[in-house]
């Protein structure tokens, strides 16, 4: 069991990684735009919980064969870029969903099981997680107590709890916007068409970041 101070400290570290609107936060407010509110909250979940897997990885040192290879670090942004950029242009595809003069809005017409695998995916394969808890988790284990993969995990779990309340937030905020825009067929075509703009443009920029160094 970590000690109260790493557990603290880890927190803190954790709190600003996820404040700061990285990939995952940027995806769940463009699905939240594209989306509604529901279908924002249902990625925060799949998104937090893509981290889990990677937790895992790095307790049991499957992580670190993948961050040191070039390659198979490559591969992995590469594949969560091209889904970002793919879920962009069906955002873009499907704006006018719902949208017609006299017809009610509604959040989705996915199935929540598929938003939430979606999310899922984009979490998984987050270059900027797995380079996270690579070099800052392992820091605050005390490897002196034993145990090591369970502090890790329990470290973990700190890390989602604190991004699932930071992401709903933010999902919170957008959706609230969205709700304006949602009386207007017209501005609503245009929130959804931006969500995935904003996708492209963030899976694009994923895909042109340069490798961990």
């Amino acid at each position: 069991m970590p000690s109260s101070q790493a557990l603290l400290g880890f927190a803190v570290a954790s709190f600003l990684l996820i404040v700061i609107p990285g990939p995952s936060v940027l995806f769940s407010i463009a699905r939240s735009l594209s989306m509604g509110r529901r279908g924002g909250l249902v990625t925060v979940l799949g998104n937090t919980m893509g981290q889990v897997p990677l937790i895992v990885a790095v307790a049991i040192g499957v992580g670190a064969v993948v961050a040191q290879s070039v390659v198979l670090f490559t591969v992995v942004k590469l594949i969560g870029a091209a889904y970002l950029i793919y879920l962009g242009v069906q955002a873009i595809r499907h704006r006018n969903a719902g949208s017609d003069p006299g017809t009610p809005a509604v959040e989705t017409s996915m199935p929540l099981r598929t938003v939430f695998w979606q999310g899922f995916v984009v979490g998984v394969t987050n270059p900027k997680s797995i380079v996270f808890f690579l070099a800052v988790l392992p820091q605050f284990v005390d490897y002196r107590a034993g145990a090591v993969p369970l502090q890790m995990l329990i470290l973990g779990a700190v890390f989602i709890a604190i991004a699932m309340v930071s992401d709903s937030a933010w999902v919170a905020l957008a959706g609230t916007a969205r709700d304006w825009f949602a009386r207007s067929p017209r501005r609503l075509r245009a929130m959804r068409a931006s969500g995935g703009t904003l996708m492209i443009g963030l899976g694009a920029a994923l895909a042109l970041a340069g490798n961990k160094s």
